[in-house]
């Protein structure tokens, strides 16, 4: 009896190794990574920190164009809509409106924006919203209006973009740079040359500024149906 006795305490010690070499927890693949994850995060929120961006004044907006544009010399620029592409070349001949356009774009403010005002025959105009999103990303570029740049012999032909920016002794003229506008009418916008300052011009995706340009709007010319711009692209 006292044999069977030791046989069994015998097993049971035995078991109980086994048992508790088993249940060794071990690190899988996800935890394994985790050191580098966190450290991924950190070195992330480390270059957010570094991209922090200067906020744009009307004391400062001169400067801070002049130097973004000779970093950034990008050209070309895709509108991406829900009725297609709209493919703009933006002229190197009005530095600080391209340079604000680029600036724009790479900060993904229009993603969200709509083309707010249409104009069948004449234009449509996008880069706003009624959305409490869109006001914050101005409140974070900051408040700043760009100078006229009316006389480089840029035309309101059919599919130019421009920015309602006007003449220094017309302070009124001077409006948003976070809004633009693109010819649609036929023939042009002449009656604007010396008006508002053309920066660019469609390349591009007119059969989308004719579909936009063709939604019903209410009296107000908001289009009854949001036409939303869901982002633009810089492409070179």
């Amino acid at each position: 009896m006292k044999n069977i006795c030791y046989i069994l305490i015998a097993a049971c010690m035995f078991l109980g190794c086994e048992d508790t070499k088993t249940s060794t927890p071990t690190l899988d693949a996800s935890q394994k990574n985790e050191t580098p994850k966190a450290t991924q995060k950190a070195e992330k929120k480390e270059e957010k920190k570094k991209e922090k961006h200067e906020v744009i004044t009307n004391k400062n907006v001169l400067d801070y164009m002049i130097a973004y544009g000779e970093k950034n010399k990008e050209q070309k620029v895709r509108i991406v809509t829900d009725f297609g592409n709209i493919d703009i070349k933006l002229y190197n001949e009005t530095p600080y409106h391209r340079a604000n356009f680029i600036m724009l774009a790479k900060r993904n403010y229009f993603q969200g924006t709509q083309f707010h005002r249409v104009v069948k025959d004449f234009i449509i105009q996008g880069g706003n919203s009624d959305g409490w999103s869109v006001a914050k990303k101005r409140e974070r570029i900051g408040k700043y209006l760009l100078p006229p740049d009316t006389k480089k012999g840029f035309k309101h032909d059919r599919g130019v973009i421009s920015m309602p920016s006007g003449d220094i002794d017309r302070a009124y003229k001077y409006a948003s740079p976070y809004e633009f506008f693109i010819v649609q009418k036929k023939g042009g916008t002449h009656h604007l040359n010396k008006e508002y300052t053309a920066f660019g011009k469609v390349i591009a995706g007119m059969d989308v500024v004719d579909k936009i340009a063709n939604q019903e709007t209410d009296k107000g010319e908001w289009p009854k149906k949001e036409i939303m711009i869901r982002r633009v692209e810089v492409l070179d």
